[in-house]
């Protein structure tokens, strides 16, 4: 059994924003050489997702609109966790929205649904921050 391991960066531009990463897992597939396994995507920040999703530009201002709904960023007042930072709001859209994705990997390539890409959440963003791609099999 093989493995690879790689992390990529990002600088998002907003404080919430939503990256299709979809091209950049499947680039680590390719460099990897491996043609059945398993590739794990997890974000390394507490307050960022890694999840599963259609890329769809009305799903994304969904998403926005829902999780502002249940974790709204203001007021800042309205958290225990803001004392010395302002992003409870963002700890908690990362608690919805999941840390990670495996996805199986079948003659090389991500073995997904037809519409299913993968995506990088950030709920506290303009700040350089990771994603562990981890792959193993054969």
């Amino acid at each position: 059994m093989k493995s690879h391991r790689k992390e990529l960066w990002f600088n998002t531009t907003s404080r919430r924003q939503l990256l299709n990463i979809t091209t950049e897992v499947q680039n680590e597939i390719n460099e990897s050489g491996i043609k059945d396994g398993f590739v794990l995507v997890n974000a390394m920040h507490i307050t960022a997702s890694v999840f599963i999703n259609d890329d769809e530009s009305g799903l994304h201002q969904d998403y926005e609109n829902w999780l502002e709904k249940l974790a709204p960023e203001k007021p800042y007042s309205q958290y225990n966790h803001n004392t010395y930072e302002d992003n409870a709001d963002a700890h908690l859209k990362r608690t919805i929205m999941g840390r990670e994705v495996v996805v199986a990997i079948t003659d090389g390539k991500l073995d997904f649904g037809p519409w299913e890409r993968i995506f990088y959440g950030e709920f506290d963003g303009k700040r350089r921050k990771r994603v562990l791609v981890k792959i193993i099999g054969e």
